[in-house]
């Protein structure tokens, strides 16, 4: 990246929304009681400085329904010492609050309102008003109760992101029970994996669901993942596609949704208020090296941070309409459904982006007036490979945010994004994960935007860059890593005694929370990631993020993806390229070369690949990551622990045949 790149600003948001931005009232907000900030930068260090004011105002802003108590810290310091969730900081000891209540709380406010629009591959749409979401949670919690689930209690579901969905969620979530899921396109081993670890009493699933035009049945998946885990008292069943011939024998087994909807008289929805940080969601790591880590996040985490992140980060507003492409598989879910607390609509799809067309995400974002569009960086690659241009087919005049995460956003796609989609447009690459349910680095609508950069922190997080030495350092590549405590911070893992909590995140460095991201911190107070740091090459001794190989090589015409991992050769590490090719191509010597000399170029001769092969598909995760470590392992003759969580494991096989392979 030039200095160019990040010495002039490709985005500056106007004095006008500025001014109308969340962001800014919050600023006014806190100068009202004495001080007197003027920039973003003023104010993260003030969050970071006097943590308990910052949140205390933050839970007043946002209007979080509950009781907050006078207390924030339990022990009135917000340490990591012992690293177990019982006697660690203990954000709002005394709070008491309901997740599903802040998220319905817009309903006594304008219920006739929509509050939710879908839509899924197949044209079928559906839509909500606040007042049909608060009767149908009234009957399904009516079920959950008569059912036997209460606090604490765990109930899944094994679904598409749909209405239903959300519905369950809520419903369980009002009685103070645990929600934790899946998406449907996981195989019964993989569910197993997960859901047989937290042991629920109820499962929602559907009868089957379509993708990219074919339609997938879920029944035998369904039954056989109910008599697997002993746990599951009842079953719900969606039929979400047309009843098939087995669908009788399936519905003697099960409860049926519409039934139980019919079955019961709408009342006000009952909300079972507990503590802070009691837990509300369990969220599943990729497993993709071992079992599943089952992270449990708290109810007044995850309200208090989504808000955060929402408001004053994305500026959601009420009667927002809020788009983003997930599912029930990636915390990014989470994060959308929790958009409601914001008093903003649920924009939904269902089904692959890029079927039957290109423009099914922009002709679904241009009718139902979406005002922030999130999305991965994969697909905005794949979108800018397929030539497809929003702005040239869509009037966008409500865009006004557009979220990436899942992977680096490269230089070259923010200017995609702004010649292609919408010059003003805030757009926002964002970071975080499943760890904390939320981002360590996001948007921030009151500050420019910088080709190839990650706006700021969030507020109240003291985000670093390490170098090995555990330095922090500026305009060098190093260890995202986090200085304090935060209440979105997860609970711990499920049924563990701490050891393995303790493991994942505080082993590298003394109390300091380390996420496992190559990153840069610039002058500008943003980050540039280069991918992440257990999967980053080191040949002859020089640092290179696999991120750097991908923004150069998946550019080409001839590349659709590609995979980079290092090989162990007498002490040394070469790197190794696996490249997936767009239809009608070869790896010829013309194509190695080509790819040889825009890394040598563009890069440095130390990216420049020692070995590169064609393969038919680019192993990943169900939530679209590379994983850079299973390949590595295959090409090193080690067996991979848990290919049930690879998306498309058969392809591991093709990379096995390259494991005793020498320099091309």
């Amino acid at each position: 990246m030039s200095s160019q790149d990040t010495a002039t600003p490709i985005w500056k948001p106007s004095s006008q929304r500025i001014q109308a931005s969340n962001l800014h009232q919050f600023i006014k907000h806190i100068n009202m009681q004495g001080e007197a900030f003027e920039t973003y930068s003023d104010l993260l260090q003030w969050s970071i400085e006097n943590a308990k004011h910052f949140w205390s105002n933050l839970w007043q802003y946002c209007d979080v329904i509950g009781f907050k108590g006078d207390c924030i810290y339990g022990e009135g310091v917000a340490r990591w010492e012992s690293f177990s969730p019982s006697r660690d900081t203990i954000w709002f000891p005394q709070a008491r609050l309901n997740y599903a209540e802040n998220l319905l709380s817009y309903a006594f406010q304008e219920p006739e309102s929509v509050a939710i629009l879908f839509r899924n591959e197949r044209a079928e749409e559906q839509s909500l008003t606040w007042q049909q979401i608060c009767d149908q949670v009234s009957i399904v919690q009516q079920w959950l109760k008569q059912n036997g689930v209460g606090t604490g209690d765990v109930v899944a579901g094994y679904l598409p992101h749909m209405p239903e969905t959300v519905i369950a969620m809520l419903a369980t979530t009002s009685l103070g029970a645990i929600w934790t899921s899946t998406s449907p396109d996981f195989g019964v081993d993989s569910v197993n994996e997960r859901f047989g670890q937290v042991q629920p009493k109820v499962l929602f699933c559907c009868n089957g669901y379509s993708f990219n035009g074919k339609v997938f049945d879920m029944e035998d998946k369904n039954l056989q993942i109910a008599d697997s885990i002993a746990s599951i008292q009842h079953v719900c069943c969606i039929h979400y596609l047309a009843m098939t011939e087995n669908s009788e024998e399936i519905k003697d087994k099960v409860h049926d949704w519409e039934s139980i909807l019919s079955s019961y008289l709408p009342r006000t929805v009952e909300y079972q208020r507990i503590g802070f940080n009691e837990p509300l969601f369990i969220l599943y790591s990729s497993g993709t090296t071992g079992k599943p880590k089952c992270i449990v996040h708290s109810v007044g985490g995850t309200i208090l941070n989504h808000l955060k992140e929402h408001q004053l980060h994305c500026d959601i507003q009420p009667r927002d309409r809020v788009f983003y492409y997930t599912t029930c598989g990636w915390m990014m879910w989470n994060w959308h459904v929790s958009a409601l607390a914001s008093g903003a609509t649920l924009v939904i799809y269902d089904g692959s982006p890029m079927y039957p067309s290109e423009n099914v995400l922009w002709e679904l974002a241009e009718r139902s007036q979406v005002s922030l569009f999130g999305t991965s960086a994969k697909y905005l690659e794949a979108l800018e490979k397929s030539q497809y241009s929003p702005i040239q087919h869509h009037e966008l005049k409500y865009l006004k945010t557009l979220c990436s995460t899942g992977s680096v956003l490269y230089p070259n796609q923010f200017d995609f994004v702004y010649s292609q989609i919408k010059t003003d447009l805030h757009l926002a690459s964002i970071s975080g994960g499943t760890d904390i349910c939320g981002c360590f680095v996001i948007g921030n609508p009151i500050s420019p935007v910088f080709r190839g950069e990650c706006q700021a922190p969030g507020l109240g997080l003291n985000v670093q860059v390490f170098n090995e030495q555990g330095q922090t350092v500026v305009n060098q590549r190093g260890e995202l890593v986090c200085l304090n405590s935060f209440p979105n911070q997860p609970l711990g893992f499920w049924r563990d005694s701490g050891e393995r909590y303790h493991k994942a995140y505080w082993d590298k460095y003394p109390n300091t929370w380390h996420h496992g991201d190559d990153v840069e911190k610039t002058t500008n107070g943003g980050l540039i990631f280069y991918g992440r740091s257990d999967t980053t090459l080191n040949p002859g001794g020089v640092r290179i993020g696999t991120a750097e190989i991908y923004q150069q090589v998946n550019r080409l015409p001839q590349i659709k993806d590609s995979i980079a991992v290092g090989r162990s050769v007498d002490g040394d590490e070469r790197v190794v390229l696996f490249v997936q090719l767009d239809d009608d191509h070869l790896l010829d010597d013309a194509l190695i070369a080509r790819i040889k000399l825009e890394l040598k170029t563009k890069c440095s001769p130390r990216h420049v690949p020692a070995e590169i092969y064609a393969i038919s598909d680019i192993p990943k995760t169900k939530s679209g990551k590379l994983v850079e470590m299973a390949v590595k392992q295959v090409l090193h003759g080690k067996e991979v622990k848990n290919k049930g969580a690879i998306a498309n494991p058969l392809v591991l096989e093709e990379i096995a045949q390259y494991a005793i392979q020498t320099a091309c």
